[in-house]
């Protein structure tokens, strides 16, 4: 099966196309950007052209879901649907910290910006998520100690945490496809924002009462 990964839950944009039968990605690319919406579909016609593929050669689409930040991940999971429609192929959603903690044995605790000096994180065990996704202050991380923190560079010295390793690892599109479940029928996309929408209805004006 051939897969197009993405991921635009972080300032990384991601991409590949994955061979899940040979279990090779064929073609990937991680960016550091915040041009998600301009870059990204020139990016993948980049890979698959990488890959000798094209769009009709993809058997299904997975996207990561956040956490992240509204306007950024928006844009990876709109490409994928509409990319699933027109294509009549499968698109899968998957939590983007559970990509990145995937393969990584021990104690392990993601974190990723989100912005307005908060974080989000989640906790793994041997790649199993045991608690979060959730959002709060970096100094607010209910954990003290892990084997491996996945931190930007950015939030490093905000995170008080102690950790046997620290570095920043961004999800890979191999990472993505290993935690969908190809077998099932796809769920309706569901963004992890994690936060209340910053606009709300306005409040009803009180009605006059010279009104009848």
């Amino acid at each position: 099966m051939l897969v197009l990964a993405l991921d635009t839950a972080t300032t990384d944009l991601v991409a590949g196309v994955v061979d899940t039968e040979a279990a090779k990605t064929l073609a990937e690319a991680t960016v550091a950007t915040r041009a998600h919406n301009e870059q990204l579909v020139p990016t993948v016609q980049v890979l698959l052209d990488e890959a000798s593929l094209t769009f009709a050669d993809l058997d299904a689409i997975v996207v990561g879901c956040g956490p992240g930040p509204f306007t950024g991940l928006r844009v990876g999971m709109a490409t994928a649907s509409a990319l699933g429609q027109a294509l009549g192929i499968p698109v899968h959603g998957v939590c983007t910290h559970d990509a990145v903690a995937v393969d990584r044995q021990g104690d392990v605790l993601v974190v990723t910006d989100a912005r307005r000096r908060e974080v989000y994180w989640a906790r793994y065990n041997d790649g199993a998520r045991v608690a979060g996704p959730e959002v709060c202050k970096p100094a607010d991380l209910p954990v003290e100690q892990v084997d491996v923190l996945s931190v930007p560079d950015n939030l490093a010295e905000q995170v008080t945490v102690v950790a046997g390793t620290i570095a920043y690892h961004a999800p890979a599109p191999a990472g993505l496809v290993a935690v969908a479940d190809l077998s099932a029928t796809p769920e309706p996309l569901v963004p992890l924002y994690l936060r209340r929408p910053d606009a709300v209805p306005p409040k009803q004006a009180p009605k006059s009462p010279a009104l009848p």
